[in-house]
């Protein structure tokens, strides 16, 4: 994987083949962040990364000068190896914590601009997440809740959904906060 823009533009990133994750492809997160481009003024976000795997998505948006970006797994290699990458990367806009996503949105109080969650395809109840972000209102208005999924999910009756972007098996939802 690579850094596509910011500070750190064209630095490789390899992660461990141990972790068990599927990380975002260079193509999905170039168009995302294309997207996001034309909406954000990246040094002026807070970011929730949930399910954060390789650090992938979180390391983007560091580079580009967010001003603080939460990466959250519950799995220790992977928080393991986003401290060390953002430790070598001079990220110091970016905070790792080990826990659940659902966990995590339901006690948590912080709102954000940009909530990424990108969970394993096999995972169940997606739908609980977006609810408790909504209820828990950790939206800043006009913030965005940005799901990668597979195609099974259809978030497009939901009263917060503002668009779907399909690249190849990869699926983007948005959502946002219309405060």
């Amino acid at each position: 994987m690579r850094i596509i823009q910011g500070k750190n533009k064209g630095r490789q990133i390899q992660a461990p083949a141990s972790l068990p994750v599927r990380p975002t492809t260079d193509l999905g997160k170039e168009s995302l962040f294309n997207i996001l481009n034309n909406y954000f003024f990246f040094d002026r976000i807070s970011v929730l990364d949930l399910f954060a795997g390789t650090g992938n998505i979180s390391y983007e948006f560091a580079s580009r000068g967010a001003i603080s970006v939460t990466a959250v797994d519950h799995y220790q290699g992977c928080t393991d190896f986003i401290r060390k990458t953002a430790e070598k990367l001079k990220f110091d806009n970016l905070s790792v914590i080990r826990g659940d996503a659902f966990a995590y949105v339901e006690r948590s109080r912080q709102k954000f601009d940009i909530i990424f969650a990108d969970p394993p395809y096999e995972l169940q109840g997606l739908e609980k997440l977006v609810e408790h972000v909504f209820t828990n209102l950790l939206l800043n208005p006009s913030g965005w809740l940005i799901l990668e999924h597979p195609r099974e999910y259809d978030f497009s009756q939901h009263p917060s959904f503002f668009e779907h972007r399909k690249y190849g098996k990869l699926n983007f939802s948005f959502l946002v906060n219309f405060e």
